[in-house]
């Protein structure tokens, strides 16, 4: 029997297991109908016959018995002389079957009708590869890490493909070694050079949902819905949740018996704070809810503008901020709303004291800057904060928390 021993080719299409067999039979056989096409000029009366199990295949040649001398078409038909040289038998009128030796296309157009099946196989498990990680963009996967790079780390799955982990995708205290199992959400597939490059998120917020749902069945039943997530990966996130089920309390289930659900996620998001809040449409409340663990005095809303003015105790205003202006950028991201803080004096005696713009000469501006970042922008929210306290939520030294508190003081004695 003639044949083409195809046998490495089918492996790599049992490789790719989302490739299926009358897949693979189409690709085949149009590789070698193209052999036919442009050896006889068309391929009409031929059959491709593939045996994936043993990985060879057959061609056979289909042509019609007429008298000698009635052949019209050479490729449909056959003179009855012709035919019986090769069976005896035969008779006018029947239909000759004839098998094709392949090496009579030679060894040049055999090599690269291989050469050409490898290819399209290639193309397919590539497509495969693409679609499958394409209809799970937003889900969760566990791969092993492979290699570790400055700006990426790779990553290969169960069957062996190989995920990026992007730094920039990555939780700024995370740190990985070869061999080690991480968990990232599928961000996207993108296409280079013609291959797929799978792309992975663990600072996404879709990756904290499915964190949740897989903490919190209330959620993967659909009886508790998360209705926005924003983060500032490793530092804070906050989570807006509703429950469709009147005796569920989302934020205690979502947190679990002593923190019990939320432990888990925290640990993986590297002691991210996460502030899990009640949504609701009343955005006067939704923006009270959302600067946790701050508690407002009162508020001034510009829903046209989108705008709020926020009131807080001299006390709360660090909170509020958070460090590095965090807890409110979270906040103002959440709700959709600019929102500004101011310290509310109402109802307390006016105590002296001194903005800390007044202080340029003796201390530096980005130390200033830095201060009121966490909320501090007068001397006295400075000098009520402990040094610890202070160095703590800045990224100021305690040198220089020493040195700004001792200018501070001297004023104040002065006065």
């Amino acid at each position: 029997m003639a044949s083409i021993n195809l046998i490495d080719a089918f492996q790599d299409f049992k490789d790719a297991e989302n490739i299926d067999r009358p897949t693979m039979m189409k690709v085949v056989e149009d590789v070698f109908k193209t052999l036919l096409r442009k050896k006889y000029g068309s391929d009409e009366n031929f059959d491709v016959i593939v045996n994936a199990e043993k990985g060879d295949l057959e061609i056979i040649r289909r042509r019609m018995i007429v008298e000698d001398g009635e052949v019209e078409d050479p490729l449909a038909q056959v003179a009855y002389s012709e035919a019986v040289k090769i069976e005896p038998d035969f008779e006018v009128g029947e239909e000759l079957y004839q098998e094709i030796d392949l090496l009579d296309f030679g060894r040049r157009a055999i090599l690269a009708a291989k050469q050409t099946l490898a290819s399209r196989i290639s193309d397919l498990k590539k497509n495969a590869l693409a679609k499958k990680y394409g209809d799970r963009v937003g889900d969760i996967i566990s791969a092993e890490v492979y290699q570790v790079w400055k700006k990426e780390i790779l990553l290969l799955d169960e069957e062996g493909n190989e995920l990026i982990l992007p730094k920039s995708e990555q939780i700024p205290q995370d740190y990985f070694k070869k061999g080690e199992s991480i968990r990232a959400v599928i961000r996207r597939v993108d296409m280079k050079n013609n291959n797929p490059v799978i792309i992975l998120s663990r600072t996404a917020p879709e990756f904290l949902a499915k964190l949740l749902e897989i903490e919190v069945p209330e959620i993967f039943d659909g009886l508790i819905v998360i209705k926005k997530i924003v983060r500032d990966p490793g530092e804070r996130a906050k989570v807006a949740v509703e429950s469709y089920d009147d005796r569920i309390d989302p934020v205690g289930a979502c947190v679990g018996m002593k923190g019990s659900r939320i432990h888990g996620i925290v640990r993986e998001l590297k002691n991210e704070n996460i502030d899990v809040i009640n949504f609701t449409t009343n955005i006067q409340l939704l923006i009270q809810r959302s600067l946790t663990p701050a508690r407002i005095t009162s508020m001034e809303l510009d829903t046209e503008n989108k705008h709020a003015n926020v009131y807080l105790a001299p006390d709360q205003v660090s909170l509020a901020i958070g460090r590095r202006g965090v807890n409110i950028k979270l906040a103002s991201e959440l709700t959709g709303y600019e929102l500004d803080v101011y310290r509310d004096n109402e109802g307390e005696e006016e105590e002296f004291d001194i903005d800390l713009e007044e202080f340029t000469d003796e201390i530096d501006e980005w130390v200033i800057d830095e201060l009121k970042r966490v909320g501090c922008d007068t001397a006295r929210s400075v000098l009520n904060l402990s040094a610890d306290e202070l160095e703590r939520r800045t990224d100021l030294e305690k040198e220089t928390i020493d040195e700004v508190r001792r200018v501070l003081k001297t004023e104040f004695e002065n006065e």
